[in-house]
Order: C-alpha cells, then sequence, then structure tokens
C-alpha cells in the first residue's frame, strides 16, 4: 500500500505548546540559522547519518575503504558501470536517456467512480501509469457495510467490494496500455483485488495475458505494519501472497506479482537499514518459496519487485539505493547462481516519504518532497510518486496533487539529472555511505536468517520489536532536537497555514452501501454459496487459491465474503507484544 501513515508528533495541527520539548523558545536570526551547525564532536559522539553512520567532517579517497563490503574487489569493482554487474550504478547503460521513470501519482478515495475521475485528470495532466490504493476496508477484506468498516470507508483509498466496482474504477481507461499497480497491501486483500481486476479487464475484452502492472501483496503489512483486525498467521498471509504470484507468473507475463514495500516499514518506524535488510530478506523468501513451487528462477527474478522510500538524509538515500541493487545482484549470482544479467536487476518504484512531511506550514512539503524525489532519480529508481503537500492532514487535493506531478516533470525537465547515468557515482561521500549501509544491512540481514526466515522473524516478534526500536530513537532525536524538522520543533513562528482541505463528495459511504446491498439481492444465492465452499476447500488443500476466487468473483462474491473465509480456514493471529528472547 502506498498509503502514507502520518506518525503524530506535538504541535503538528496549531500554535506549539510552551510546554513541549518540540516548541523552542523565539529565537534570533543568528539561532535560526546556526541550526544543526554543530563543532567537531567529541570521539564518542560523531555526528551521523539518519540511521546511524558516522559521518566524516570530509569525505576524501580513500574514506570508502572505512567500510571494505568487497575486500578483495576494491571500488572500481564494487562499483562498474551503469547497466553492469552488480548494478550499484544503475540497471541500465544509459538509464533515463534509455527509457525516463515512470511517473505513477498515488490516487484513491470515496467511490470507485469519484477515484476513476481523478485516475483520469492524472493520465490527462501528464502520468504514465496508475498507484491505485485502496480503503482501510478493501486492504483488510471487509465489506463496506461491516460494522467495522463504516468509519473508514473511501477515506485514504477507494471502497471496492465486487467485481463490478472494478469495472467502474477503470472505465475508460486503456488498460493493455497503461501500466495500472494496484495498491493492495495485505495478501487477504491483494488475492481477490487481482482477480476481480482481471474479470473486469476481461470483460472489457483485455485478456490477462496483456494487463502490466504490480500487486504489491505483502504479508508484512497485515501482520507487521498495519495491523489488522483479525490478522491472518504470518504463514498463512504469505502463503496467499505465493498464490497470487504463482498464479501470475504462470498466466499473466507483464504482471508484478509481488512489490516487497520497504516505504511502508519505513513510515512504520524503520531506518535505511533496517528497511534494507526487511526488503532483502522479504524478497529472497518470496523467491525461494516460488522455485520450491516449482517456478524457473529467472522468469520469477524478473517479476519480484521492490516499493521503497525517499527520505530526507539526501546522500543516504541515494547510497541506499545503490547498496540494494549491488546486495540483490550477489545474492541473485552468488547463492542462487543465477547468470542472466536481467534476472540479477532489482527493480523498485518509489514514493517520497509522508511521514517526514509536517501539517504545519505545508508548503514546505513541496520542497521536502522535490528533494527527496530528486534523491530517487539520482538513485536509479525505475517508478515515482511525489507525495502532495497536504497529506499529512487529507487526502491530496487536485491542486497538491497535480503539484506533486509537475514536480516529477521538473525534476525530469529542468534539472539535468536525467541526462547522466548515476550521477553521484564517484562521490567519495556516496561510496562511503554505500558501502557502510550495505554492511550494516548485511549484519541485520544474517540476524534474520538465524531466526529462521523472515516469516519465522515476524512470528516471533523480531519485526515488531526492530520497528518499535528505530521509532523511538527517531522520535526520541526530534523530541529532544538532536535532530530538526522544519514545523516540528524548529521554524514554527508564524500562524499555521490554512489548507483547502480535500473532502470526500457528500453521500459517498451511502452510496457504496447501497450498490453493494443490490448486488447481494441480485446474485445467485446458491451459486455464491457454492463457489465460496470451493475457496474454504482449497484453502484446507493447500492447493493454489486464485482459480477459485476467480470463480467466487464471477458469482459475485464480495470482498469481505472472501476475507470470512481465508479467516475461517487460515486461522487468526494476535500480534506479539513482546520479543522472544
Amino acid at each position: 500500500m502506498q498509503t502514507t501513515q502520518v506518525r503524530e508528533r506535538s504541535g503538528l495541527g496549531g500554535p506549539p505548546d510552551p510546554d513541549s520539548p518540540l516548541a523552542p523558545r523565539r529565537r534570533s536570526l543568528r539561532e535560526n540559522l546556526m541550526d544543526g551547525v554543530r563543532k567537531q564532536p567529541a570521539e564518542d559522539a560523531p555526528i551521523r547519518s539518519a540511521s546511524g553512520v558516522p559521518l566524516p567532517e570530509v569525505a576524501v579517497p580513500g574514506t570508502a575503504e572505512r567500510h571494505p563490503v568487497d575486500p578483495d574487489g576494491g571500488p572500481d569493482i564494487r562499483l562498474g558501470l551503469p547497466g553492469e554487474f552488480p548494478y550499484t550504478r544503475g540497471i541500465r547503460p544509459a538509464m533515463y536517456r534509455e527509457r525516463p521513470w515512470t511517473i505513477r501519482q498515488l490516487a484513491g478515495f470515496g467511490t470507485a467512480q469519484e477515484t476513476n475521475a481523478r485516475y483520469r485528470m492524472l493520465l490527462d495532466g501528464g502520468a504514465t501509469g496508475i498507484n491505485g490504493v485502496f480503503d482501510y476496508p478493501s486492504l483488510r477484506a471487509f465489506d463496506s457495510d461491516d460494522p467495522r468498516a463504516g468509519a473508514d470507508v473511501g477515506r485514504g483509498g477507494v471502497a471496492v467490494d465486487l467485481r463490478g466496482d472494478f469495472d467502474t474504477l477503470f472505465d475508460g481507461i486503456p488498460l493493455d496500455e497503461v501500466s495500472v499497480s494496484l495498491v493492495s497491501s495485505q495478501p487477504i486483500g491483494a488475492v481477490p483485488h487481482l482477480a476481480m481486476y482481471v474479470r473486469s479487464a476481461e470483460r472489457r475484452g483485455f485478456a490477462p495475458a496483456r494487463l502490466a502492472g504490480t500487486s504489491q501483496n505483502d504479508f508484512l503489512m497485515e501482520t507487521a505494519i498495519t495491523i489488522a483486525p483479525e490478522a491472518l498467521p504470518p504463514a498463512g498471509s504469505f502463503r496467499l501472497a505465493c498464490d497470487l504470484a504463482e498464479f501470475a507468473l504462470r498466466t499473466m507475463p507483464r504482471w508484478n506479482p509481488v512489490s516487497v514495500s520497504g516505504y511502508n516499514y519505513r513510515e512504520a518506524g524503520a531506518d535505511a537499514v533496517l528497511e534494507m535488510a526487511l526488503c532483502l530478506a522479504h524478497g529472497q523468501a518470496v523467491v525461494r518459496a516460488l522455485l520450491g513451487r516449482g517456478l524457473a528462477a529467472e522468469p520469477v527474478l524478473a517479476r519480484v519487485t521492490f516499493f521503497l522510500s525517499a527520505h530526507s538524509d539526501f546522500f543516504e538515500e541515494v547510497a541506499k539505493y545503490r547498496a540494494l541493487r549491488r546486495m540483490w545482484a550477489h545474492w541473485v549470482r552468488d547463492e542462487l547462481g543465477v547468470r542472466d544479467p536481467r534476472a540479477q536487476l532489482l527493480r523498485y518504484h518509489v514514493q517520497t516519504s509522508g511521514v517526514t512531511n509536517s501539517a504545519r506550514h505545508a508548503h514546505v512539503n513541496i520542497a521536502r518532497s522535490a528533494l527527496q524525489g530528486l534523491a530517487a532519480v539520482c538513485g536509479g529508481t525505475q517508478s515515482l510518486h511525489v507525495n502532495g503537500y497536504d497529506e499529512a492532514v487529507c487526502i491530496p487535493s487536485e491542486h497538491a496533487a497535480l503539484t506533486a506531478l509537475r514536480t516529477q516533470y521538473v525534476l525530469l525537465h529542468e534539472t539535468g539529472v536525467a541526462k547522466v547515468a548515476d550521477p553521484l557515482g564517484g562521490s567519495y561521500l556516496v561510496e562511503y555511505l554505500t558501502d557502510a549501509l550495505e554492511e550494516r544491512a548485511r549484519s541485520v540481514l544474517e540476524r534474520i536468517g538465524e531466526l529462521g526466515g523472515i516469516v519465522a522473524a515476524t512470528e516471533r516478534g523480531w519485526v515488531h520489536a526492530e520497528l518499535a526500536r528505530t521509532a523511538f530513537t527517531e522520535q526520541k532525536a526530534i523530541e529532544n532536537g538532536e535532530r530538526l524538522v522544519v514545523g516540528v520543533n524548529t521554524q514554527l513562528d508564524g500562524d499555521a497555514e490554512e489548507l483547502d482541505r480535500f473532502e470526500l463528495p457528500d453521500g459517498s459511504l451511502d452510496r457504496q452501501v447501497a450498490a453493494l446491498k443490490r448486488a447481494r439481492s441480485r446474485r445467485d444465492r446458491e451459486g455464491a454459496g457454492v463457489a465460496l465452499k470451493r475457496v474454504a476447500r482449497v484453502c484446507r488443500d493447500g492447493e493454489n487459491v486464485m482459480p477459485a476466487v476467480l470463480d467466487a468473483v464471477d458469482a459475485d462474491v464480495t470482498l469481505g465474503e472472501l476475507g470470512r473465509v481465508f479467516r475461517d480456514e487460515l486461522g487468526r493471529w494476535e500480534f506479539p507484544l513482546w520479543q522472544e528472547s
């Protein structure tokens, strides 16, 4: 999901509390200018990057050798050239000269009809792909008329309950020409969402083999990140994710069936190192599981993708993308033994950070997101979403969405960063950070392996504990002033901005619930019941659930009914409060 999850911070919405550590006294101009400028610290308190890497006062030749990731190779071997192993410098020789990144703006709210209008607006404005986000009930496979769903229907994403909602959602959009990302994070929702999308596309004459896009489909989203009511156990959720992936790999050659959601790990509190390690551990687990199902390595590796965050520590973020590409390429070649260059490439989408945005002085978020987007491009992303400046307080308004979209075109056409592959390659600081992040992420990855892999680490509560640890470290740094954030703990003078907040269209919930009730009353009740029983049986028998879910979609079974069957058959899980020792 690319749903932005903004952590609450004191003083975001109005005048700062004078007793809060986030609300310093009024400062002089000199004090404001000197914020964050420190003399050389004591040896035991170095200046560090956002994820804790000690930073030199100035990077010089040899700085990168402080982290000799590949001591036998040297920096030239670690770097290579763009388009060459280990792909530190990018996945294509000419990068954006050859193909610009996909401009894929997030959209989703209210009903399918209302979101369809936003999709069309963005495509008409220059978007080259769709990022469709769903509301919380739809992500978690609850129907819109479920008593637990009412407060969230259409908020933070579009409400979908039936195949017919997908007919409306993509009405008039050429699905064989536009790449569609279904931001269905939890597999319990991703499985029926893909089935509904496929059946809806077929009704319009688009065969599954012609559909290009991505299902997010990340089991950690349900079990560790956005904890769902009645969550599936990690193993059950991971099984559904792999069922979807296997189905797509066998029948949808243009579809990426998994997008490991590092963005959401970061929004939940991870630093860059933990984001990297969780992404790699999860991606490796998916690949191994699919190989265990008899699929060939090359097509699997070519279609497992990643969804990463862009935060505000510019050089660290650039280094993060470069280190991840290198680590993935080495794992594919050295551990799996796969030599096909196309299978060694780490492909990913980037979204600028929602959690770094502030509600106070919200227009400053335009600058934040532009610089974060610049980091993503300098780091070699294949696809980018830039956040709207008002996402800390509401669904993006049309003005905010179009401003974010046009920010991408400023990056593409005006900055010059698309003219040269890996424009920061060879920077002493960037290479030092690339090596340092790889070294640290490798250590965390080894710990996950010791715990039995990413599923076992989730079941034992280790993932939850690590996210809590890094989130606490970040929040403490903000509260004690070690990390300064404009509009949060510095530059608080002046009144809070009055934003023209986006409001859901009146009656969205009522219209969605009424359409759902009409569909239930018109369908063949007996046929729907038979279809649900088949889904339950394949869950118990260990078969791939996708064929049975497609049949259920044909019988107008609802999203919530499918979710109930999955929970009944695969179990319900309470997330662990304490880390197992």
